[in-house]
């Protein structure tokens, strides 16, 4: 267990690190529109850290998706409080290195890449309100579309490197939305991952400090409402139907009207018996 607490520990902090030095080399780019980069260098900086890391933990690198494993009984408490707190370290490792290399002035511009709400005080970003409401919207958006596509059975019949892509792709979208929707230059965006957010309050302080726990309030909700409606969803006859069609591949089927089906496996053994 602790094996893959320290793994999560450094694919989180590479994680981080990426994510933070890259949105800010985006808008240090000077091109009219750097929002737009930002999905992109989010899916670069992603992608590759998932393909190495889920094969060997889950590829969490997030309290977010632990948690929500946790609830849904794919992790232990114990394991899940190993991951989170190996996140916490990886997250806080990363901040260190980049408040070590960053220009001072690129730092306090950025406020170290943290998750602020407010702009660093100057009264423009967001209420803590708007920040909440993004932090669970955003949220749960991402858990609506990774945490199906990861379960062991999606996960073979898509491919490691499809799954990867997918939630790299969503995690950059939902980033992006956030950065847009409110229209207000002194908000960077929804944090997504609590972990993150804490590490860089912790090494900059100052006005990250401010509102923080909408940073884990809103993302843990979102868990806990994602994993109700997944309660509520009808998965066992879904599942019972694809183990079927697992356990007979030749079965064939064709809809007829639109809303019969017409099995003809039967029919093709009947056929080669009468032979």
């Amino acid at each position: 267990m602790w094996r893959a607490a320290v793994t999560e520990m450094v694919a989180t902090a590479c994680l981080v690190f990426a994510l933070t030095t890259t949105i800010i080399s985006c808008f240090e780019s000077g091109q009219t529109d750097p929002k737009l980069l930002v999905p992109v260098f989010i899916f670069i900086s992603g992608f590759p850290l998932l393909v190495a890391t889920v094969p060997l933990t889950g590829g969490h690198m997030n309290p977010v998706f632990t948690f929500a494993a946790a609830l849904k009984g794919a992790v232990s408490a114990v394991r899940a409080l190993f991951y989170v707190v190996g996140q916490c370290l990886g997250a806080l490792i990363a901040f260190a290195v980049v408040r070590a290399t960053m220009d001072r002035a690129t730092a306090v511009k950025y406020q170290l890449g943290g998750c602020a709400i407010d702009g660093g005080g100057g009264g423009a970003g967001v209420g803590a309100g708007t920040a909440l409401a993004l932090e669970f919207s955003c949220t749960f958006m991402l858990l609506y579309v990774a945490m199906p596509i990861f379960e062991e059975r999606r996960r073979r019949e898509l491919g490691l490197a499809t799954v990867c892509a997918v939630v790299a792709v969503a995690y950059g979208l939902v980033v992006y939305v956030s950065m847009t929707v409110t229209g207000r230059a002194g908000y960077g965006g929804v944090g997504l991952h609590p972990a993150r957010c804490w590490a860089a309050a912790m090494v900059y302080k100052g006005s990250l400090l401010k509102a923080h726990w909408v940073f884990w309030v809103g993302p843990f909700m979102a868990c806990v409402m994602y994993h109700m409606l997944s309660l509520a969803l009808p998965r066992e006859e879904l599942e019972k139907r694809e183990d079927e069609r697992e356990e007979d591949p030749n079965l064939d089927k064709f809809k007829g009207d639109g809303s019969k089906e017409f099995e003809i496996s039967n029919f093709k053994e009947n056929a080669l018996g009468d032979q």
